[in-house]
Formats: structure tokens, C-alpha cells, sequence
């Protein structure tokens, strides 16, 4: 509209310069004057041109190429947002679904592992029932408690729960008794205190005494201080472990299966080994029942005294395997290890 305007207002301009010019030839024909007056119209006219051009620069989009562009926007950009809302839902529903999926595998494991362990336990338990019925015999004679101190029956708990471990573990385990032990005694309160679960070990637990379970001419007593070393481990034989943590390395074990009539056996370690010179010269005769016991249950497993003898007698004892170091000509003389 604007554009029109200023195109008619040229248009009348035009036409009163020309007016003008028509006069002017008539009142003046200098050439010189008439020459001056067309340089300053043709500049005027250009003036206007210019005028005209900038104008229709100026002019501004109509309503309807405005309302076209804004559309085109608007579209633009509805579907960029239905793009990132769609690409946050895919990450939503990925990361929940990687969430259920940790989840669901978290919770297989720990079933299976639940399982394993129950399973683990059954087995176990009746492998424990089973060697009742088929299992070599050995019997904890803890009658010999009035002989320790409060520091040695703790001591002596100790061992039993390593002992009845040693027997969980054992592919072939054995038929195990603790006799003499008085729920009245220091010693039965040190294996509830000490021993986990020690009501529901898988073992005969008795006040009696060993004396009158077994027929005597079945029964093996072990004890050190015997003539007669083990050879095998006989099934159908009871051996007898004396239960005494004694400091004072006292031989009482001996005596009371003399005073008893019963067989009597040692470990062969003065058969194997020997002892081996150390910077201390410490050599100890001493083995602890659950130390016996997996020797014991080594050579059932092994049928080989330097191998369960190896695996059973500690390094820090200062005894070792013949063959494995020269030993001393004085510590060959020396017997074996007095156990218990």
C-alpha cells in the first residue's frame, strides 16, 4: 500500500518538473540554463529512484507469510519433541529393564547359592548317619577332666570343634563318641560356649564311660607310650583318644589303659620321622587330638603313614620326614612323639 503511495508522488512530481521545464523553454532559451536545469532533474529523478528502491526494501511480509513460517516452526518443532520424548522413553524402559534383569539374576544366585548350601549340608548329615552304620570308630575319652586347669579344658573344647570339623569334611568319616562328659562339667559348658551348634553335632554323646560300650578285646587305646606302632586302621576296632591338654606332659594315658587290659597302639613316627635341628632346638612332643585325628583320617583316605604323617604333624613340632634333612645322630635315638 505504502509502495503505491510513493509511486503515485513520483508520478506527480514527474509531471510538475515537466510542467515546469515546458514553461521554463518558453520564458528562457539559454541552451547553458536549459542544460544546467536537465543535470539537476535527471538528479532529482534519481534521488527518487533511490527513494523508490529503499521503500520497497522496506516493505514487511504480509499476514499470511507470517502465519506460513510460524507453521512451519511449530511443526519443526513438535516433532523434535516427539523425537527426545520418544528417545527418553526407549532409554526409560531400557534402563528398567537392565534394572529387572540385575534383579532377576541377583535373586537366581542367591537361590542357587541357598540351594548349593542346603544341599551341601544334606549331603553331609547323612554321610555323617552313614558312618555310624559303616564308618571306622573313635572314641573321646574325657573322663580325665579333674586332672586340667580351667585354661586346659577351654583348650580341650577347642580341639573337639576342630576334630568334629575335620570329620564334616572327610569323604569317608568316622563313627565318633565323646564319652565321660557331664553336662554338669566345665568341659560341656566350654563346647556349647565354644562350638557353634555343638547340641546337633552328628555323634554320640555320653556320660558313660568308654569301659562300658565296648567289648575291651575291641578297643585300641592311643597313646604314645606304647610298644606296639599302628600299622592300619582296623573297622571293626574302637580306638580310644585320651581327651587331656597336659601341660605337664604327664604319661597318664598309658597307665590307664594298662590299669584298663586294653590293646594299646602309637602313631609310627619314630618309623618315619625324625627330628630336625633347628635355630630354637625346639622339638615338641605334644600333639593335640584333633592332630591326631586328621592324621588318622589322612591314612584311611591315603593308606600312607609319611604322607598322613606329613600332612598331620606340624612343621613347628621340629619333626620332619626321613630323607627330607640329615638329621643328628642323638635326635635318631630319640623315640617318638609323646601325643596327648
Amino acid at each position: 500500500m505504502k509502495g503505491t503511495m510513493v509511486e503515485r508522488e513520483t508520478e506527480k512530481s514527474e509531471h510538475s518538473l515537466s510542467c515546469g521545464m515546458s514553461k521554463g523553454q518558453h520564458k528562457s532559451e539559454d541552451p547553458h540554463i536549459c542544460g544546467e536545469e536537465s543535470s539537476s532533474t535527471q538528479e532529482m529523478f534519481e534521488l527518487l529512484r533511490i527513494d523508490v528502491d529503499s521503500e520497497t526494501l522496506k516493505i514487511p511480509r504480509t499476514d499470511s507469510q507470517d502465519s506460513s513460517c510460524s507453521r512451519n516452526v511449530l511443526r519443526k518443532q513438535k516433532n523434535w519433541e516427539k523425537t527426545l520424548a520418544a528417545k527418553k522413553g526407549k532409554r526409560r524402559e531400557e534402563k528398567q529393564r537392565r534394572k529387572l534383569k540385575r534383579i532377576e539374576e541377583s535373586g537366581n544366585m542367591l537361590q542357587s547359592s541357598q540351594h548349593s548350601k542346603r544341599v551341601v549340608k544334606a549331603i553331609t548329615k547323612e554321610r555323617l548317619i552313614e558312618a555310624k552304620t559303616v564308618g571306622p570308630r573313635l572314641c573321646i575319652d574325657l573322663s580325665m577332666t579333674d586332672l586340667m586347669s580351667h585354661k586346659e579344658i577351654s583348650r580341650l573344647a577347642g580341639q573337639i570343634r576342630r576334630l568334629y570339623g575335620s570329620n564334616r569334611k572327610a569323604a569317608n568319616p568316622f563313627h565318633l563318641y565323646l564319652t565321660g562328659l557331664r553336662e554338669d562339667g566345665l568341659l560341656y559348658k566350654e563346647c556349647l560356649r565354644k562350638n557353634d551348634g555343638f547340641l546337633n553335632y552328628v555323634m554320640d554323646v555320653t556320660e558313660d564311660s568308654w569301659l562300658d560300650l565296648f567289648p575291651l578285646d575291641s578297643v585300641i587305646y592311643l597313646t604314645p607310650d606304647s610298644e606296639h606302632a599302628l600299622e592300619h586302621v582296623d573297622p571293626d576296632k574302637v580306638y580310644i583318644l585320651g581327651g587331656l591338654v597336659d601341660e605337664s606332659i604327664q604319661k597318664i594315658t598309658y597307665q590307664k589303659a594298662m590299669d584298663s587290659c586294653v590293646c594299646t597302639a602309637r602313631l609310627p613316627i619314630q618309623e618315619y620321622m625324625v627330628k630336625k635341628t633347628n635355630a630354637k632346638n625346639f622339638h615338641s612332643k605334644i600333639l593335640a587330638i584333633n592332630q591326631v585325628f586328621d592324621i588318622l583320617l589322612t591314612f584311611c583316605e591315603t593308606q600312607s603313614w609319611p604322607e598322613a604323617l606329613k600332612a598331620g604333624v606340624p612343621p613347628g613340632k621340629g619333626y620332619v620326614l626321613y630323607g627330607e634333612s640329615a638329621p643328628d645322630a642323638h635326635l635318631c635315638a630319640e623315640s617318638a612323639l609323646e601325643t596327648l
